[in-house]
């Protein structure tokens, strides 16, 4: 030690002007991500527990190298720390620093060696990963004191690294500068490869995404908070320095912020009190799909959900549905009471957690029988994410996503290992026989994760079993822009890393709808809510015309269970007698008589009237509608008949008749009448012009070279329209 302090002393005049030169390279460099800028107050450094929680997280994803390479030996035991605090900010900071540690791994690694502080002094291993981290932030620093607080906690490993750090303080300084001319950059960010660098320049612009809790604020109140707070709505928050939100393009229930207005953001009452969450758009983009697939009372199973914010937005999307969210793969039985709390904070009530891992749920397992649609968000490799401790810290991702953005990519090992699992996971969720679609949501940008493990799971698929197979269905959002989504002739749905959002990869597999499947009026409209196309609408409103009906059922007697049995009896004999008949179809000429005239015209229906005097070449069906103007009731005479003349008669083959709703009794100004029994009357075609009784013959009809006047809309009315 005393001949390193002599060595520095001697040299001191010279490596001045070196640490001069690295000074002014660091805060020449404007395009670096560290901030170093004059503007920028300069860093005081972090607390002691920050630094053995970044050594202990370096020390678990540093990069190993072969052993004629190794230049600093590290331990395997972590280093202990006093105080564990959950504290998100705590956190990002352990985990930036590390991350910063482990990108510069190698140039910290060598001014170490230049600088003669290994391997002449005697450092225990444990501590080089403690060496590593504090060492950048010594240069971030610019090789300046760290200020302390008084009632800052101390730990003694910290202390003995920085008091080495400040007595070799010059000659880092001027390794450094070696370095950088080493490598003719005018700061160690030059000497990043150029896919980290791009990465690092995405994140410093990637604005600030967070989806609004409608079970506990609207739309329209978020938008008139953050006006009365001096947020101004724009279309686009894109090199827009002020306080500034827009609203997202493809999910309506999303805005933006820039992303200088976190920490301002943070301590409003919108997101304290869980109106508004930061979250990752790919996961809002997810969420989305799945409502779009969904029924009224269809189920949801969520796979590797990450964060618990993914099925808290899942359930505020089904709020007003009976649907039930089963969330699997929840094994610490410690978390359980603090998610519940989580929830209820947030006003989510249909959430339901499985402890079992996903491939250890049985397809035919009881709970799940009502599961319609299966959200798969497998572990990937996340290189389409531009801040991946943002990424680690939201949605609890692994540490190693670190080590693969320091070296700009994903081993092949490593992918084949990624692609096998989200294969195993994507074939476990199309055996579930009752769904009927499957979202597989990924933040790679590798082919090898998203189109190859969904086309190898669809060509590999069981046809073998009576369900309907899967195939690929294009996704479906509320606000889909096709200046930012991809939307590829393959189906798949792909947003590439920029610096508006961060990569997604996503994939709808459907079943085939079996043809005898029926689909109810209320999952119809549920689908065209989930696609925007009902806004405004609610549904669990009756329309106006379900309310007059309602209304009316209370007024008027109801009809016994037998009439409807009676109707569809008469039509079954009808149709049985008309095709036992062994007649060959001739030339059919159309019968109009007043009453069919004037029903045609009534409803402007879009066949042509003949005239009695032309034959028709083809057989028609009639067609009947009921009266739509109940304000003229009309009594028919009891004693009208229809005529019939069998000589003339030629039996049809059996047609398909649509009948019209069921109506209930007309009403008469005296009140209203008894039920009317049933009725049936047939209506047949003749090749002749029929007899028309002379009490329904008018003389504005019978006139000559006067063409035929519709009839009084009285003349329609029947006791019960048809049947």
């Amino acid at each position: 030690m005393l001949q390193l302090s002599e060595l520095q002393l001697s040299n001191e005049n010279d490596t001045e002007e070196i640490t001069q030169l690295a000074s002014l390279a660091l805060s020449e460099d404007e395009t670096s991500s560290e901030k170093n800028s004059s503007s920028i107050p300069e860093k005081a450094g972090y607390p002691d527990p920050v630094y053995i929680m970044a050594a202990n997280v370096f020390q678990g994803i540093r990069v190993e190298k072969p052993p004629e390479k190794v230049l600093i030996k590290y331990g395997n035991e972590p280093l202990q720390s006093l105080s564990k605090s959950e504290d998100e900010s705590f956190q990002r900071s352990s985990y930036e620093l590390a991350f910063s540690a482990l990108k510069y791994q190698d140039i910290l690694e060598s001014i170490l060696i230049d600088s003669c502080i290994f391997p002449s002094t005697t450092i225990p291993d444990h501590l080089s990963s403690l060496i590593i981290v504090m060492l950048y932030d010594f240069q971030d620093r610019k090789f300046q004191a760290r200020l302390l607080s008084d009632n800052e906690e101390s730990i003694a490993e910290v202390q003995v690294v920085e008091n080495l750090l400040n007595s070799f303080k010059t000659k880092l300084a001027a390794a450094l500068a070696r370095c950088r001319i080493k490598h003719d950059a005018l700061s160690i960010y030059h000497i990043l490869p150029e896919t980290v660098r791009n990465q690092e320049q995405r994140a410093s612009t990637l604005p600030l995404y967070a989806w609004i809790n409608t079970c506990k604020i609207s739309l329209e109140e978020v938008y008139h908070s953050l006006k009365k707070k001096g947020y101004s709505k724009v279309k686009s928050v894109l090199h827009i320095g002020g306080k500034a939100f827009s609203v997202d393009k493809h999910c309506y229930d999303v805005v933006i912020f820039p992303s200088h207005l976190k920490s301002d953001l943070l301590n409003i009452d919108l997101f304290k009190d869980y109106k508004l969450i930061f979250q990752d758009k790919s996961r809002s983009l997810a969420v989305h799909s799945v409502k779009a697939l969904l029924n009224m009372d269809d189920d949801i199973l969520m796979v590797n959900t990450g964060s618990w914010y993914t099925v808290a937005h899942m359930a505020i999307l089904t709020n007003n549905n009976s649907t039930k969210i089963f969330v699997c793969g929840v094994q610490s039985q410690t978390k359980h009471p603090d998610l519940k709390n989580l929830f209820t904070k947030m006003g989510c009530k249909n959430i339901e957690i499985l402890h079992e891992t996903f491939l250890n749920i049985e397809p035919k397992d009881n709970r799940l029988q009502k599961v319609k649609v299966i959200l798969l968000l497998p572990r990937c490799s996340g290189l389409g994410i531009s801040n991946p401790v943002e990424f680690i810290l939201n949605e609890h991702g692994d540490t190693d996503l670190l080590k693969d953005f320091s070296q700009g990519g994903t081993s092949e090992d490593k992918l084949n290992v990624l692609a096998q699992q989200q294969y195993e996971q994507l074939t476990h969720a199309m055996k579930f026989t009752k769904a009927q679609a499957v979202v597989y949501c990924t933040c790679s940008v590798y082919p090898e994760e998203n189109e190859a493990v969904v086309k190898k799971a669809l060509e590999l698929q069981d046809l073998a079993t009576k369900v309907q197979p899967y195939r690929l269905s294009p996704p479906v959002l509320p606000l889909c822009s096709s200046k930012e989504i991809q939307l590829s002739t393959d189906k798949f749905f792909r947003m590439e890393p920029s610096e508006i959002t961060n990569g997604c990869f996503l994939s709808v597999l459907t079943r085939e709808r079996d043809p005898s499947e029926t689909v109810s009026v209320k999952d119809v409209l549920a689908r065209a809510a989930a696609k925007g196309l009902l806004d405004g609408i609610e549904l669990g409103k009756s329309p106006k015309r379900e309310k007059k009906k309602k209304k009316s059922k209370t007024a008027l007697p109801k009809a016994p269970s037998t009439h409807s049995n009676s109707i569809q009896t008469k039509i079954a004999e009808f149709l049985n007698r008309e095709s036992n008949a062994n007649i060959n179809r001739s030339e059919i000429s159309t019968t109009k008589t007043p009453l069919a005239q004037k029903s045609t015209t009534q409803v402007g229906s879009s066949s042509q009237v003949r005239k009695p005097n032309k034959p028709a070449t083809n057989p028609l069906v009639p067609t009947f509608t009921k009266n739509t103007s109940p304000s003229r009731p009309y009594e028919r005479p009891s004693n009208f008949v229809r005529p019939r003349p069998e000589d003339r008669m030629v039996v049809l083959k059996p047609v398909e008749i649509v009948l019209p709703p069921v109506m209930f009794p007309y009403s008469t100004p005296q009140g209203l009448r008894p039920q009317i029994p049933t009725q049936h009357l047939y209506y047949r075609w003749v090749r002749a012009k029929p007899v028309v009784p002379d009490y329904l013959c008018a003389p504005s009809i019978t006139r000559k070279g006067e063409k035929p006047r519709n009839l009084p809309s009285s003349l329609l009315r029947h006791r019960q329209p048809w049947l």
